[in-house]
């Protein structure tokens, strides 16, 4: 149940523990069983919530003041949680030291510089609780939706300027139109939660924070369209989202905001979860209909498409988990009020999931129009370690890799395709200037290899061609030839895939081979790497007049390749050392050098 505000002392407080897979990862488990256990004896309860997006500092555990000011305490541990409780909780005074946000803390702080719409409730309300969701505006939008025509729900969506937030930039109102004007009994309404970008992790947060506000913004579709079906299609790898989700839906059932008559309205809808065993490529909407239909995921080519002929035939209109969750706010606020946010083609806000090397990452709400610079520097804190911004890659393994010199490109579907990348659903990963652009480009070609379904000739083998190429030039054996034929089959691959997954599976390749061709040529020709990542040009050595003979490094060597007697100098077998760099992290003389 939710917490509520309770006398300790003289002040009204509530007390929150962020327990979304982030938190839970870091440890919050047992801060929030310390935190139930210190707090008993005074009567206030624990209010589990989601993630509020600072995943940098998690557990963390906010305490809200009698006059609504927000304490927000970073990196808790068991051990902290009594000074918390009986210094701040009891005793009404902040433990400033370990505060995030608050207090000497009011400005300049993570979230000062989000606009949040799509994480509105994420952090605050309680994701198990549907009266906490209500209590918080939720299930309004419905309410106001059933009182007018599918069609005015529809109208407003598309006066809003909403496109999907699930890479492809479609207007959502049209595509609800579209599946609205085909006719027939049976239509489907599709959540696409099938989340499997590496480093993304927006819609795993969202439904684990505030659930109900996708089912919400699924009920509303499904009256535009006259759809009585839905399904969300959800990653079995995120069991905490499951578990919400399937919560929410028998509460939101209970309730009478799903089944039969909703709100006395006459629509009916009911949803249904479907979880995806892991394949990249039922996120292609053709594919995922496949599998909910319990075929294999693979891509079917368009026209038709699935607003004419979708699920079992019938006309279904797929959107992403943050496209349902913007919906409900357009309902209540209007389109107007939307449509101000953003730029002239993309509208409203976009979450990231800012992550790599940058001192706070977690989840982002920002007006699209927002530099890369911005979210990196102002928000997300920088890079660590006195490092220099090198890259930053948008979109996942689709996306291109954007160097440094555009980092003031504004966040949104045009100015990032016109660097050579895509919005994608989010993902945001930062680079420093110890990223090798070669091997990055080869990680990402590898996981799309992976994942590629194999239906189609240039994806199947052209992809493989690319990582084949890519492996020899980071081990040294690339030839400028090389380059050439990447930059050919790339665009093959790019022009004759069935899919998106193929169409953009070459953008780290070509983005990379335009924006940092130089250190190709350096691993081509100088058989260097510049980054001193690509273990087979590397060479590790230990410097004479630097080494104590401390032996921590032979200790620690997990193929014995170092040697030495203890306070004499220590010597690297480079036949047998794997390049792994365990010898150089644990050196507390910065005696190990990389060449």
């Amino acid at each position: 149940m939710p917490g509520t505000s309770q006398m300790v002392g003289s002040r009204p407080v509530e007390v929150r523990v962020g327990l979304a897979s982030c938190g839970l990862a870091a440890g919050a488990a047992p801060v929030n069983e310390a935190l139930v256990r210190a707090l008993e004896p005074h009567g206030v309860p624990v209010k589990a919530t989601g993630c509020i997006g600072m995943c940098h500092a998690e557990p963390l555990v906010e305490v809200i003041g009698a006059d609504g000011e927000r304490f927000l305490y970073g990196k808790v541990t068991p051990d902290r949680v009594a000074r918390i409780v009986e210094g701040h909780i009891v005793g009404g005074e902040p433990v400033t030291e370990w505060l995030e946000i608050g207090g000497p803390i009011s400005t300049g702080h993570y979230l000062e510089k989000q606009q949040r719409i799509v994480l509105r409730n994420c952090g605050t309300i309680d994701p198990d609780s549907i009266d906490d969701y209500v209590k918080a505006g939720g299930y309004a939008a419905i309410a106001k939706a059933l009182k007018s025509t599918p069609e005015h729900v529809i109208d407003e969506v598309m006066r809003s300027g909403l496109r999907g937030r699930g890479g492809a930039g479609f207007s959502t109102g049209l595509k609800w139109k579209l599946t609205r004007d085909v006719p027939g009994e049976t239509k489907y309404v599709v959540c696409n939660a099938d989340e499997g970008d590496p480093g993304a992790f927006m819609d795993r947060s969202i439904l684990e924070s505030d659930p109900h506000s996708v089912l919400e913004g699924m009920i509303i579709a499904s009256y535009a369209m006259g759809a009585n079906r839905g399904y969300i299609y959800v990653r079995a790898e995120y069991p905490v989202a499951v578990r919400r989700l399937k919560w929410s839906i028998e509460q939101a059932r209970a309730r009478g905001y799903l089944g039969s008559n909703i709100l006395g309205s006459g629509h009916d809808f009911d949803l249904s979860i479907r979880e995806g065993a892991g394949a990249f490529v039922c996120g292609e909407e053709t594919a995922l209909l496949m599998s909910i239909e319990g075929r294999r995921g693979m891509p079917v080519p368009r026209p038709p498409f699935p607003s004419e002929k979708g699920l079992w035939g019938s006309p279904t209109s797929i959107n992403n988990v943050e496209t349902f969750a913007n919906v409900p706010y357009i309902i209540i606020h209007g389109a107007d009020k939307y449509a101000s946010l953003g730029t002239a083609k993309s509208k409203g806000t976009k979450v990231f999931a800012l992550a790599g090397n940058v001192c706070k990452g977690g989840l982002v709400e920002v007006p699209m129009g927002t530099t890369l610079r911005e979210i990196i520097y102002d928000i997300g804190g920088g890079i660590p370690g006195g490092h220099e911004l090198k890259a930053i890659q948008t979109g996942g393994p689709s996306g291109g890799c954007i160097p440094a010199s555009l980092a003031d490109t504004p966040v949104d579907y045009d100015s990032l395709a016109q660097a050579g990348s895509i919005m994608g659903s989010g993902g945001l990963l930062v680079m420093d200037d110890t990223a090798c652009m070669v091997d990055v480009a080869r990680f990402f070609i590898a996981f799309t290899v992976e994942e590629s379904c194999g239906k189609c000739t240039f994806c199947r083998v052209g992809t493989r061609q690319m990582h084949d190429i890519l492996e020899r030039i980071t081990s040294g054996h690339g030839t400028l030839e090389d380059l050439d034929k990447l930059e050919e089959i790339a665009e093959k691959v790019r022009k004759g895939s069935l899919c998106g997954l193929g169409q953009t599976a070459p953008n780290p390749v070509l983005t990379t081979l335009r924006n940092f061709r130089e250190e190709y040529e350096a691993h081509v020709l100088e058989k260097r790497c510049p980054a001193k990542k690509c273990s087979a040009l590397i060479t590790y050595n230990i410097i004479a007049d630097a080494c104590t003979g401390c032996t921590l490094c032979a200790r620690n060597c997990p193929v014995k390749a170092i040697s030495g007697e203890t306070r004499k100098l220590h010597v690297i077998d480079q036949e047998a050392c794997i390049k792994c760099g365990l010898c150089q992290s644990v050196c507390r003389f910065n005696a190990v050098t990389v060449s």
